[in-house]
């Protein structure tokens, strides 16, 4: 294990920062993380702060936090996010990694930007991800990043895949782990969530609970609608007739 805990301690004053307020970072904050497992997945609803602590960790491992390997120049001349400023990783190898920066930070929201800006640079791929589908040139890049040990964050990574596509990165996964790397991953995906032995913690309102597969919301949400969607279309079409009317 690379990264085994994150902490963080912060000034009385900037407690009353909205960030601080969402219940998934206050509970952090007060109570610390630990990772137990070589891939672990922060799963939730949008606003819940799964992004926000996979962000700040990237920045406290000293990866872009707009997403990229480390060692890129200039990372660590950036303002860091209030979490980041503050968060503290701790692992027994940790300070190996750290000081050679193994490692990427795949972020779904400004990915494709960065991935064509550096296409066939040194040390990157040689392909021309612009002429590629995003889920092409998704995977291009994590096929090429993805192969020796070290830290791997990855935020939303489905966002551009297929089902197929999902698959192939899960097998990148374990290629992660068999190399002694690690993946944190933020997702709202109950594909990739349900690889076998993963820590899943669920963020919401009561803050962050480690929980298993089978429980998790979004995967009970998904195997209602698949077993009957008209139930959910009736609600939903019905309900915004009535906003309509008003």
């Amino acid at each position: 294990m690379i990264l085994q805990e994150i902490s963080c301690s912060i000034k009385e004053t900037k407690k009353n920062q909205w960030l601080f307020q969402i219940p998934a970072v206050n509970q952090l904050i007060k109570e610390g993380l630990r990772f137990q497992k070589p891939i672990t997945f922060f799963v939730g609803e949008n606003g819940s702060g799964k992004s926000t602590i996979v962000e700040a960790v990237a920045e406290s491992y000293g990866l872009d936090a707009h997403g990229g390997r480390g060692g890129r120049k200039y990372v660590n001349d950036r303002p860091k996010t209030p979490l980041g400023a503050c968060l503290k990783l701790k692992g027994i190898h940790l300070s190996h990694y750290l000081k050679h920066r193994k490692g990427y930070f795949l972020r779904a929201e400004t990915a494709f930007g960065y991935m064509s800006f550096v296409s066939g640079m040194p040390g990157y791929w040689k392909e021309n991800i612009q002429e590629m589908s995003h889920g092409e040139g998704f995977l291009t890049v994590l096929e090429t990043m993805f192969h020796e040990p070290g830290l791997y964050l990855l935020d939303e990574p489905e966002a551009a895949l297929s089902f197929q596509s999902c698959l192939r990165l899960i097998t990148l996964f374990q290629q992660i782990i068999k190399s002694g790397g690690q993946v944190i991953c933020a997702t709202h995906s109950p594909l990739l969530t349900a690889f076998p032995n993963a820590d899943i913690f669920e963020l919401n309102d009561g803050g962050v609970n480690k929980v298993t597969w089978q429980d998790l919301a979004l995967v009970d949400h998904w195997r209602r609608f698949l077993d009957n969607p008209s139930t959910y279309f009736t609600h939903l079409l019905s309900t915004a007739e009535e906003d309509g009317h008003d």
